[in-house]
């Protein structure tokens, strides 16, 4: 792909009518930070000049050093085909850089870029990811607040009109397809008012811009249909949640490294390795890739969402399901993983944990292809499955205890999210919740 210059983007300007840049970049909850500039600014932007405070962006930085500069990646200007009535607005996704020049520890997009490098140091050139979010839609109330109204209540690939979401799930798909998306399905999960869109792999940090534009773009395309859309991962009991499957394989060049048409189950001692490193610190790396207190009310038995340590080539119960496709089209899918994860981080830590299998030389256990589900506690403890942490609690012990997922992390994120996470376990531990009183002020 043509790399985009700092002309084709002043070009495109006049073209496109912009008159507004937003400068985004993520903090480390996952939230997309932007500050907004006119046109006239586009050359101090492209030039690395656009300073801001560091201090006020969660998990970033003190305020007694708080200046840092927003490094555009031209490769990722984009603009929005939606009009604000003064024209489009068009953005361009960040690293953060300190006022010395230096990528800043704590930026998560920079923080991949450098276990890309570790990766690279070990003789691979790229790491695909194809990522499945899935989202609910409630109806906005007379305010333009979210509702708990669905706006639909269809199954697994319903169509309209029990899928009455099919009309914003189309607009959306239009818009990402405007943006340089290629979407490869699009259709209603098996909750009510869940769906999914899915759209092709890409080299990580591109997956994971992409990741954060999608998100962007459904939230806003939601709305103009009178819509919230939601990646929180479980909204509603009783149903099933919001996952986000990771798709993953690994590169030499044009070569597909997890592929060994002579392997086993067509796979290479590489594939096996970097699988048993993801299962190795699987606990540890859950803190990261279910990073709220709800993401557990999503990770329970009965709902399709993994629960056990182990992986298979053909069933959907364990952590991690080979697909069956091969040739370049090889990968491992780890199905743990929801949307409401920092993309960033999340795969820097499933990087640093199958990287980390590799230089090991680990060996995987034995695939389950059972129900796992259906298994007795005995059953399972016979196999050595083990299940994934119960609560944002037990996730964040684990993570404390894994030094390879705290080095995929640097210090500086690894600090800033365990703080920022035990404060959250802390505020929802000690709050009274209405499922307390309804069952309990009258019985005692």
């Amino acid at each position: 792909m043509a790399k985009i210059t700092k002309e084709d983007i002043k070009n495109d300007i006049q073209k496109q009518n912009v008159n507004f840049i937003r400068l985004q970049f993520t903090d480390i909850l996952g939230t997309v930070k932007n500050v907004e500039i006119p046109v006239s600014q586009i050359d101090k932007a492209l030039d690395n000049k656009m300073m801001f405070d560091g201090s006020s962006i969660e998990g970033f930085v003190r305020i007694e050093e708080s200046d840092m500069y927003l490094v555009p990646d031209p490769d990722t200007w984009t603009v929005f085909q939606w009009d604000t009535g003064s024209g489009k607005v068009a953005r361009l996704i960040c690293d953060v850089h300190r006022a010395d020049g230096t990528p800043f520890e704590g930026d998560p997009r920079s923080n991949l870029k450098r276990v890309l490098k570790e990766m690279e140091e070990l003789g691979f050139t790229k790491f695909n990811i194809g990522p499945e979010p899935e989202f609910f839609l409630f109806k906005l109330d007379m305010n333009g607040e979210p509702s708990l109204e669905l706006n639909d209540y269809g199954g697994y690939f319903d169509l309209a009109p029990t899928d009455l979401g099919e009309n914003c799930r189309r607009d959306i798909v239009l818009e990402l397809e405007a943006l340089g998306f290629e979407i490869e399905a699009s259709h209603h999960e098996n909750a009510p008012g869940q769906h999914e869109i899915d759209f092709k792999y890409a080299d990580a940090i591109r997956a994971c811009d992409n990741i954060q534009t999608f998100k962007l773009v459904v939230k806003t395309i939601a709305r103009k249909h009178g819509l919230h859309a939601t990646f929180m991962p479980k909204p509603l009991f009783g149903v099933a949640g919001s996952g986000m499957h990771v798709n993953m394989s690994l590169f030499k060049g044009s070569e597909n490294v997890f592929e060994d048409p002579d392997g086993e189950e067509g796979l290479s001692r590489v594939a096996y390795q970097f699988m048993a490193g993801l299962l190795q610190h699987a606990h540890g790396f859950t803190a990261i890739a279910n990073p709220t207190v709800n993401s557990y009310k999503r990770l329970v038995p009965g709902y399709e969402a993994p629960v056990y340590v182990a992986w298979s080539g053909t069933n959907r119960s364990p952590l991690i399901r080979i697909p069956t496709s091969r040739g370049l089209s090889t990968r491992i899918e780890v199905r743990s993983v929801d949307p409401a994860a920092n993309p960033y981080m999340a795969m820097a830590v499933l990087l640093g944990a199958g990287l980390e299998g590799v230089r090991s030389g680990m060996e995987p256990p034995e695939s389950v292809d059972q129900n796992i589900y259906e298994m007795s506690l005995r059953e399972r403890r016979s196999m050595g499955i083990e299940d994934l942490p119960a609560s944002l609690k037990e996730a964040l012990d684990a993570l404390a205890d894994d030094k390879v997922i705290q080095s995929a992390l640097g210090s500086h994120i690894y600090k800033n999210f365990v703080d920022t996470k035990e404060a959250e376990w802390n505020m929802f531990r000690t709050t009274v919740h209405p499922w307390e009183r309804e069952q309990y002020m009258k019985m005692y």
